[in-house]
């Protein structure tokens, strides 16, 4: 233990990787990387500059790209630095900000797949209404809303490891993130562990008990109707959706039981990443397929530039 650590340069400890396979790694980051970001900002674009998308559903659709491209710029660059370095060194101030925005990526994917699952609840068993109750305005006040939730969420909690005084200078992760954080204090952190435990509980009984609900209700409307073209309709629209949620609800959920089982950090660091990562590069895919309107510009450019 390193006593009386007042240095604001933090050692990684990163990937045990053989050197065989760091390059391999590296340059298998840099594609899944590059990617996700040519997907993300491609959707993002076309969204913008195509006015008959200008509508509620891809405004959503615009929040998850870019709570995406931000989550993974903040996690996959210096992961990827990191990979190829034989230091691995990173400022106090820098490590703040990365666990800041990653649990903020984090906390708002849960919140804008809420949004989602309500605003597929109404298109499926409200259709008639859905122009009425889904307007511009609810989505934006719903995405601001997810957004603030977040942020202070988050602000909490990043702010009261913040406040404990450091004793250690290693981060035991491949990447900073709250629990990485407090561990460099030889503090009392009850308060930490109970807030941490708070906003963990909040976050996903919020996220399970509304993705639950929406889709108990759209499942009782669809048994109810037993119409074959709703039924369609709804595993068509709702069935992604699903997938990619309990991805990220599942490799969230590994992430935080292994930081208590410290027999396994390469299996928590590998969890955490694929939460990152694989629903980034999976949502424009998934999504921008599933809308007929979305699909369908994206052939029309795609044959513009073949033709």
């Amino acid at each position: 233990m390193e006593s009386n650590m007042t240095s604001d340069i933090l050692k990684i400890q990163g990937f045990d990787i053989s050197p065989k396979f760091t390059y391999p790694l590296f340059f298998l980051l840099l594609f899944v990387y590059f990617t996700l970001l040519c997907s993300n900002i491609g959707l993002l674009v076309l969204i913008i500059t195509e006015k008959t998308l200008h509508q509620p559903m891809y405004i959503l659709f615009c929040n998850l790209s870019i709570n995406d491209i931000i989550g993974n710029t903040v996690l996959l660059p210096q992961l990827m630095a990191h990979i190829i370095s034989t230091e691995r060194l990173i400022t106090y101030n820098q490590c703040v900000v990365q666990a800041f925005y990653s649990h903020t990526f984090g906390s708002a994917s849960h919140m804008i797949l809420i949004i989602m699952a309500i605003d597929r609840y109404v298109a499926i068993c409200h259709p008639l209404r859905y122009s009425s109750i889904m307007t511009t305005k609810a989505v934006v006040v719903l995405s601001a809303t997810a957004w603030s939730v977040s942020l202070v969420l988050v602000s909490v909690l990043v702010g009261l490891t913040v406040r404990l005084s450091r004793c250690r200078s290693l981060i035991q992760n491949a990447y900073c993130d709250n629990a990485s954080l407090f561990k460099l204090s030889c503090e009392n952190m009850s308060i930490n562990n109970i807030y941490g435990l708070f906003f963990t509980v909040l976050l996903f009984s919020c996220s399970m008990g509304g993705i639950a609900v929406t889709y108990f209700r759209i499942a009782a409307v669809c048994w109810i109707r037993k119409s074959k073209e709703l039924n369609n309709r709804a595993i068509q629209t709702c069935a992604s959706h699903l997938v990619l949620y309990l991805i990220m609800l599942w490799s969230g959920f590994l992430t935080i039981i292994l930081h208590r089982f410290p027999n396994h950090p390469d299996l928590r660091k590998i969890a955490y990443i694929l939460f990152h990562v694989v629903p980034a590069n999976l949502n424009p895919i998934i999504y921008g397929m599933q809308s007929r309107s979305l699909r369908d510009k994206i052939i029309q450019l795609l044959q513009r530039k073949v033709t």
